[in-house]
Formats: structure tokens, sequence, C-alpha cells
């Protein structure tokens, strides 16, 4: 199996106690779609998530997942070689570019495993206007369950959440993502509270979203990448036309893109700017193709999860 690399990024250990994966017997699980409760409160969400502990968040280089034990690793720091060789692949140039905030777009903090983790996210349309969408191993991963402490910061930039915190009350993804942490299904959704009395929605808007579309389509990806060159301060784009994985044989599209660790989670929009459908996520890189991003197809599985957030 080829070496491939999530782009999750870790912030160092927090203080205070290491915490327990949930128990199973929180999840509900119905029609193929997995949800956890979230019982953290907004005070102490608020108070946990300082800004210290937001900015100094970086990525991590291992991840407790059943990837790792199919040769797959994390995108590895400048000059570490990867542990399988991959047909040599043209160069291709970086394409991020820093963009300034989007209200819709932020960036998600989490714990797992007893460490604060960072990763992107965006608001998308539902029928409760309270869901964010992510990538799968932002909200679940096979060795420590469902994460804790979740919290969606719109437009975040450098260190200034301008809308607040948005804590999460429930985390959904697909069957196949937290049964197996399948790959190919690391897509994700979070429903948030109310801040202030306002769903998220109504406080920063909310982007259309898409299932079952066409192939090879041109896609615009926004994300908070955190690993060297970028520091995870701001916000970054790449457009291009995405192409099939040939190195792993996932159903994964990519698109140039030089975005590193903590962009996991960020948007893909049909299109060249942010204001298009949204129609999947960055999820993971191989560390022998440099500079593409891999993002899953939104299909049926994942719109099954879509579908029961929007509700909740």
């Amino acid at each position: 199996m080829i070496a491939a690399s999530a782009l999750m990024a870790s912030a160092l250990m927090a203080a205070g106690p290491v915490q327990a994966a949930p128990s199973p017997a929180t999840d509900t699980s119905v029609a193929g779609v997995v949800s956890h409760a979230q019982n953290e409160s907004q005070a102490s969400l608020d108070a946990y998530w300082t800004a210290d502990r937001m900015k100094n968040a970086k990525p991590a280089t291992a991840i407790n997942s059943g990837w790792a034990a199919e040769g797959r690793s994390i995108m590895p720091k400048a000059g570490q070689e990867s542990v399988a060789k991959a047909p040599k692949q043209p160069v291709v140039e970086p394409r991020a570019v820093a963009q300034t905030a989007v209200p819709r777009i932020g960036k998600v903090f989490f714990t797992q495993g007893g460490q604060n983790y960072v990763c992107s996210g965006n608001s998308v349309q539902s029928g409760n206007q309270s869901v964010v969408a992510t990538a799968g191993h932002c909200t679940h991963d096979l060795a420590t369950g469902f994460v804790t402490n979740f919290v969606f910061v719109p437009a975040y930039n450098n260190g200034a959440a301008p809308y607040g915190k948005f804590t999460a009350r429930s985390l959904v993804a697909a069957s196949e993502w937290v049964s197996r942490n399948d790959i190919n299904y690391d897509g994700a959704f979070a429903v948030m509270n109310t801040l202030n009395g306002r769903t998220l929605s109504a406080t920063v808007g909310a982007s259309s979203i898409g299932f079952n579309m066409a192939r090879g389509l041109n896609y615009t990806a926004y994300g908070y990448p955190a690993a060297s060159p970028f520091n995870g301060e701001r916000l970054y784009s790449c457009t291009g036309t995405a192409t099939a994985d040939r190195i792993g044989g996932t159903q994964s599209q990519g698109i140039p893109c030089d975005m590193t660790g903590g962009s996991s989670g960020g948007p893909w929009f049909v299109g060249s700017g942010s204001g298009g459908m949204q129609n999947s996520v960055n999820s993971f890189g191989y560390s022998t193709q440099k500079n593409v991003m891999y993002g899953p197809y939104f299909g049926s599985s994942i719109q099954a999860a879509y579908s029961t957030a929007s509700s909740r």
C-alpha cells in the first residue's frame, strides 16, 4: 500500500486531565450513519480554547488510526522519506494563495486521545441552520473514538475569533468512516449549538452543498494550513481541475495544491471562489506526490451523514 498522509494538525499537549475515548453507548447508528453527542458547555469551551492554545496548534506527525496499519502515514516533515515508493509524478507548482478571512470558513479545534488538534471547516446550508462540514478524521479515530471539546471558529485570523466559538452538540459521520476509517469516506459534519441566541447560519451565512456530482470538475479549496511553510494563522486557497487517484486507487480526487496539515476539512467549492457549491473537503496527500491535495467523493454515504446532521 502506498504511503498516504492525512492533513490533520495537532496542538501541543494541553494542560488538564487526559480524556478517555467516549463510550460507544453514547453513539447512535441509523441507516449507515453514526452520530455522537457532545456534552461540553459553552462556558467551559470558551475558557479552554484560549488564544494561546489556538495559536500554538502544530501539525501532528503520527495518527492513531488504521491508516498506519495499512502503511499510510502523516504528511512527513521536510526531508523525511515516505515508507513506500510511488510512480514518479510530474512537477506541479504550488498553488496556495493567501486569502482574506471568509465568514463561513473557519478553524475547527478538538481534543483527541488527550491532545488538542486543529482542522478547518465550513458552514453549510441545512434545515437546522447549524451544520459545519469537515473531514472525518477531524471527528473520529479508530483508536480513540469520537473527539471532544469540538469548537468551530468562523473567520479565524491571527488568533482573532470575530464571531466567537461555536460549540458542537453532535458529530455525524458515515459508518464506513467510523467502523474502519475508510479514507474514501473522509467527510463528516458537526451540528453546532446556538451562540448568543443565534444559529451558525444566521451569524455567518452558509454555503450550498452538493452530492453525487460529476467527477473532474474545477474546484477551489480553502483551509488553514499549519505545517511549514505555513503557520495556520490565515486562510489560503488552491484552484484546479480534479483528477483521479492513480497512486492509492481510492475514489478520492486530487487537485494541484500545496496546503499542509491544519487544512484538513476545509471546503472544496465547485468553480473559482468561495461563493460556489461545496462538494468535498481537504482530506489527504501522498508523501511521494508533491503538491496534490485529495478530497473524498461526496456520494450517497456522506450525503446520508449530512441529511442526519441537517435534521438534528
